[in-house]
């Protein structure tokens, strides 16, 4: 039997906010951790699969006129005002994508503000596709949502790891650490 010494040491099921509180220590030369690569590519990865969905529509823009019925008012919206629609759509849904590639590409670079400025939009969108189900019955399937969500997920859980914390934060430098 081994000697209760010897045994390593368990890491607690919570950490106390004063360890969490504590001032990282400045270091330029860390590298770069597995969780901001991963956090990174994965943010990447929503901004390609925004461009196909917006390829997507492109392409399925004429079916789906053709389909449905658009009126304001009762007034029926006509070939031009359509056409506007889906490059309103295109300009704007192109530019949050790029954005988000951008964010991407800084994230890997070790910028601290992309990285939170991801973290804040993935818990927007999970809260959002959670709200749509809860008050709206809206169905969370495979060819929806689900790609969406399980991709902001695994995003939180790589950019707010310490790792990847401490190295957006590794160049700060603090009054009271060397």
């Amino acid at each position: 039997m081994i000697a209760p010494e010897e045994l390593p040491r368990k890491r607690a099921a919570f950490e106390s906010p004063a360890d969490l509180a504590r001032p990282l220590r400045h270091d330029p030369e860390m590298r770069r951790p597995a969780s901001t690569v991963a956090g990174s590519v994965l943010v990447l990865l929503r901004a390609a699969t925004g461009v196909f969905l917006l390829l997507a529509l492109t392409l399925d823009w004429p079916a789906i006129v053709r389909d449905a019925d658009f009126t304001i008012e009762g007034v029926p919206l006509a070939g031009d005002d359509l056409a506007l629609a889906i490059r309103v759509v295109l300009v704007i849904g192109s530019l949050i994508f790029l954005v988000e590639g951008i964010l991407g590409v800084m994230i890997l670079r070790g910028r601290n503000g992309p990285r939170l400025i991801i973290l804040v939009f993935s818990v927007f969108s999970i809260s959002t596709a959670f709200a749509g189900w809860w008050f709206n019955g809206q169905e969370i399937r495979l060819t929806g949502t689900l790609p969406s969500v399980a991709l902001d997920i695994l995003i939180l859980l790589a950019l707010s790891s310490r790792s990847s914390a401490a190295y957006a934060r590794r160049n700060e430098k603090r009054p009271d650490t060397a």
